[in-house]
């Protein structure tokens, strides 16, 4: 099996972890480190939304506590209340972590039966980095 099929299965496994018992919309990311490590995460929603979490940060979350912050790409798959699949690009908190992370990252769309490859900057052309904060 290649890597991408193994990815793909591992992403729906996850998914089907994922608890959004609000919005039933399931996200599951996988990121892949420069070492070539694994790190996925699902979304955890909260009644109070505010407190909900999405996978691609909880993905990016766990690699950072573990020190490891060389993202080479994250993989990012959902489904929706029916199950359908469809290409879903990170929320706006996931795209501003991920500028603060990795704005080299590949960041790769999954559905069923399509993929689209992108970056940071095709996403949030506009940049908030440590730039401005200077």
């Amino acid at each position: 099996m290649d890597k991408e099929r193994e990815y793909l299965s591992i992403l729906k496994d996850m998914n089907r972890k994922a608890y959004a018992p609000y919005s039933n919309f399931k996200v599951s990311a996988l990121l892949v480190t420069k070492s070539g490590k694994i790190y996925t995460g699902i979304n955890v929603e909260n009644a109070s939304y505010g407190g909900t979490v999405c996978a691609e940060r909880v993905a990016i979350f766990k690699a950072v506590s573990e020190g490891d912050m060389e993202f080479e790409k994250i993989y990012i798959y959902s489904t929706d209340k029916d199950g359908n699949h469809k290409i879903t690009p990170p929320c706006g908190f996931c795209r501003q972590v991920m500028v603060e992370f990795s704005k080299d990252m590949k960041i790769i769309l999954v559905a069923e039966n399509e993929t689209i490859e992108t970056d940071i900057e095709t996403l949030q052309p506009f940049l908030f980095d440590e730039t401005y904060l200077k």
